[in-house]
């Protein structure tokens, strides 16, 4: 995949983003938000940079971006308000890149991703999406923040893969917030927080379900 830097206009400044681009057109648009900012989250992130070649290998544009304060985007955090108001302002203005034109007939699908406290922000961009009737084709959570922030309900559908030895986000509240929505968890057996030595399974993990969602989708619109 080929990466790049750049900096795009956006709420509140400079938004600084990498963009990992598949080596034909992109068959549509991952969003991937990284972990808490104050503690040292950024696009650079391993399980970020893991779920952005996920997506990028099936022929995704890949988008990582740092929340506000961090490298070069412009801001101060703002406890996942700004954070929302700066990943659904690139939801709209990505597809308007020059690299992608002439735009398509019909809008790119869109694909949302994020971990830890990246998780509790995709999730809430993936709600808008929905009450706007523009639902992301995919949302994939890892290490989903539940008890930290308040996570909203999901579909059922989504991905969420959490570590059995995570000390940072308890699993027993990531149970709880599951329930209320009916979503699968996916445990990985003595993963910690940040899936050291794993992310080869979570990448593993990610791929599958991709492709076995796309699969789905296809027949589907056989019937």
């Amino acid at each position: 995949m080929r990466s790049e830097r750049r900096l795009l206009p956006g709420p509140a400044g400079c938004i600084e983003l990498a963009l990992d681009w598949p080596d034909a057109a992109p068959r549509g648009i991952a969003h991937i938000a990284h972990p808490h900012p104050l503690y040292g989250g950024s696009l650079d992130n391993k399980v970020v940079s893991t779920m952005a070649r996920v997506f990028c290998a099936l022929g995704w544009l890949a988008v990582r971006s740092n929340f506000r304060g961090v490298g070069r985007t412009e801001g101060q955090h703002d406890e996942g308000r700004g954070e929302l108001d700066d990943l659904m302002h690139l939801v709209e203005t990505i597809p308007q890149l020059p690299d992608l034109a002439p735009a398509p007939a019909t809008p790119m699908p869109v694909a949302l991703a994020g971990f830890s406290f990246g998780s509790f922000v995709a999730a809430r961009a993936a709600a808008l999406l929905q009450e706007h009737g523009a639902a992301a084709r995919h949302l994939i959570l890892v290490g989903a923040a539940a008890g930290k922030w308040p996570m909203p309900a999901v579909d059922p559908a989504t991905l969420v893969i959490h570590g059995e030895a995570d000390d940072t986000i308890r699993l027993s509240d990531v149970f709880a917030w599951a329930g209320t929505c009916e979503v699968p968890v996916v445990v990985v057996p003595g993963a910690d927080h940040f899936f050291h030595r794993r992310l080869p399974l979570l990448k593993q993990l990610a791929t599958r379900h991709l492709l076995g969602a796309e699969a789905q989708s296809q027949r589907d619109g056989a019937l």
